[in-house]
């Protein structure tokens, strides 16, 4: 009661409202700013402390000031300015080692302690501005008063830092706030109720005006102090906001063609798959993977290869409309996603799309079409979860790459099936070297002028225990795919130098290599090891290679070539005629034989332009004093042809079927 009878009785209501919008707003910005230090490290927090410590101690001073001013003691008043400082700085320095201490969130009851030393500091500001006060009058103090209102800061101050650094609810911030503005009224109020004067000199009613203009003056410098505070939050606020945007777009959206990333499309997907439960419509996911992008890539260039894909990101970003949406997922495949009602809907987008990949890119003064295969599933027929319908989609996609009739094709059932023997044949190719499945058929190289055998060719067979003989063409793309065709690669090449020492006749062997061998692999030391663990003479030894192999990388390729000659071993160019056929490679590369690919003789018995090549390839081997192998002679007649436009070696089933070593095959009987 005597505490309330002080604040009624002795104060200036209006000033003591004025202390109190100081002290408010001033604990509100203050523990916003202690927020942002508890955020932060480093020099950052260590700002942010200090704002904080500025913001709390100058409006914890203005308050006491302005309420001292609003003490009506009835007496002239006089203020020693050295004390009003010094009370000023024990604030500010009090507030900045609480919330200092109050940051080592892994010392235990740290926030307590801050607020604590934050409660002392206000109790020490109180007591050093009281001792400023100099009033004309005998002064009498209730010591109990005093220890009560230093109790009341301290116990009432850690529990205000307590809510701010715990955060229990989301009432906590502002609790922190109301339990630190009853920190500050209760110490003053009741520090005040502990002081009586008895009046000595004149009435101060005179100098009441002059009191009552310095504490507002003292106040708008307190709220110009508390706004600075405000400001600073605001600034930091919209720089952090605008800094996450940024970076949200970074993190969503593809760099080179500004489209959304993978990130972002499962994000969008997973949006409209929950609005399709709940409106019962349809979500269709395309998959999309460029057809002729690495050719772009590896004839021009990477930087024709990202203009390209920056043209094409443009164009599907502007064909797409109202619940349509495309994203990068990486390289050259995106992702479009439609949600749609009626399937004309989604007919007309995947027509939209196919327009956009298949238009001319022109780059500089070069002009192609980068063309795509697009695979669709859709919710909820083709599944119900984002995994299963981008597996879905993916899967037809590779079915439209496969099937050189259409670009797009929608997901069907029998497909899991088709994934499924993948994936068996791809788990059975990995244990068939440890349980000898694997075995070399040999098929015979012979002389079109005189008919002597020149050499062999190995060729991978694998013979599986339920299925029986497996193509190559069947498991060696697999193979590639999973980076099993390194190690069968190596057995390959071991296994052929090791019969090939076996044969009774110093017979050629030759063995293909996969572009991933050439790519992956210390090729060169893998030959000479091989050579010299098998004894093969190195002149014996032919390794086959396709122009694909080489045109990614020609600068290593060619210096890998080189070293493998100096070994003495030969090098072919395998399946010439398709692919890129370069007349640059085989000036550039230092092949010891052309392999004319078996698709020209098939045809060059009824095709004049089949024929026509077949004679180029040979004039053009003969030019560059180059042996040319034609493959795949399958008549007497084909053999002929081949006789007269004088082609060196041929091979073929006219010649000779493969035939493994432990089925009668001896190549000294085949001579």
């Amino acid at each position: 009661m005597s505490v309330i009878l002080c604040i009624v009785g002795e104060h200036n209501p209006w000033l003591v409202v004025l202390a109190a919008l100081v002290c408010v707003s001033g604990a509100t910005v203050t523990f916003r700013l202690f927020a942002q230090a508890l955020e932060r490290q480093g020099l950052q927090r260590a700002g942010w402390t200090f704002l904080a410590a500025m913001a709390g101690g100058s409006s914890v001073w203005c308050t006491h000031f302005v309420a001292m001013l609003a003490y009506d003691v009835g007496a002239p008043v006089t203020f020693d300015p050295i004390l009003t400082m010094v009370s000023l700085l024990v604030v500010i320095a009090g507030m900045a080692y609480g919330i200092w201490v109050s940051l080592f969130r892994r010392m235990p009851f740290a926030a307590e302690l801050g607020g604590c030393a934050a409660g002392f500091s206000i109790a020490a500001m109180h007591y050093t501005g009281m001792a400023a006060y100099h009033v004309d009058g005998i002064v009498t103090w209730n010591h109990n008063y005093v220890f009560g209102s230093i109790t009341l800061a301290v116990v009432i101050s850690a529990a205000a830092f307590n809510q701010a650094v715990r955060r229990r609810s989301k009432s906590s911030p502002y609790l922190a706030c109301g339990l630190f503005v009853l920190a500050v009224v209760s110490l003053h109020f009741t520090g005040m109720t502990a002081v009586s004067v008895t009046p000595l000199g004149l009435s101060a009613e005179s100098s009441q005006e002059v009191l009552e203009a310095m504490a507002i003056a003292v106040a708008g410098v307190g709220m110009l102090i508390v706004a600075a505070g405000v400001v600073s939050y605001l600034i930091d606020t919209q720089t952090t906001r605008e800094a996450f945007t940024k970076l949200r777009h970074l993190a969503l959206n593809d760099p080179l063609t500004g489209l959304p990333n993978r990130v972002a499309g499962r994000e969008h997907l997973d949006a409209e798959l929950k609005r399709a439960k709940i409106s019962g419509t349809r979500v269709a996911v395309i998959g999309i993977d460029l057809n002729r992008f690495k050719e772009i890539n590896d004839l021009r260039g990477h930087k024709a290869g990202d203009e390209a894909l920056r043209i094409i990101g443009a164009r599907l970003s502007a064909c797409t409309s109202d619940n349509e949406f495309v994203a990068r997922l990486g390289g050259d495949e995106f992702l479009a996603i439609k949600g749609y009602a009626e399937q004309v809907q989604l007919l007309d987008f995947v027509d939209r799309l196919e327009k956009s990949l298949f238009e001319p890119l022109r780059i500089d003064d070069f002009e192609s079409i980068a063309g795509a295969s697009l695979g669709i599933a859709t919710y909820p027929s083709d599944g119900t979860s984002q995994d299963e319908l981008i597996v879905n989609a993916d899967l037809a996609m590779y079915r439209a790459k496969a099937d050189l009739t259409r670009a797009a094709c929608f997901y069907e059932p029998r497909m899991d099936q088709a994934a499924r023997e993948r994936q068996a044949i791809s788990q059975d190719l990995s244990r068939a070297i440890q349980l000898d499945q694997l075995e070399l058929h040999y098929q015979v190289q012979k002389s079109v002028a005189t008919g002597e055998t020149g050499g062999y060719e190995a060729l991978l067979r694998w013979r599986h225990p339920e299925k029986g003989l497996i193509s190559p063409a069947t498991f060696i793309p697999i193979a590639e795919e999973t980076g099993l065709i390194l190690s069968i690669g190596e057995w390959v090449l071991r296994t052929a130098c090791r019969d090939a020492v076996s044969w009774d006749h110093p017979y050629r062997v030759a063995v293909n290599l996969s572009p991933v061998q050439f790519a992956h692999c210390d090729l060169s030391k893998l030959v000479s090891k091989v050579l010299e663990e098998s004894g093969l003479d190195p002149r014996r030894l032919e390794l086959e290679i396709t122009e694909s192999t080489i045109i990614a990388d020609k600068e290593r390729a060619l210096h890998l070539l080189r070293q493998i000659r100096k070994l003495g071993v030969t090098v072919a160019i395998d399946d010439f005629g398709t692919g890129y056929s370069s007349l640059d490679t085989l000036r550039t590369f230092p092949f010891d034989k052309i392999k004319l690919d078996r698709s020209f003789m098939s045809e060059v018995e009824g095709s004049a332009q089949a024929k026509a090549i077949v004679r180029a390839v040979l004039a053009l081997g003969k030019s560059l004093d180059i042996p040319v192998l034609a493959e795949g002679v399958e008549t007497h007649r084909q053999l002929q042809l081949l006789e007269a436009e004088g082609c060196d070696e041929a091979q073929g089933y006219y010649l000779g079927r493969p035939a493994a070593l432990d089925a009668g095959f001896q190549p000294a009987a085949a001579a």
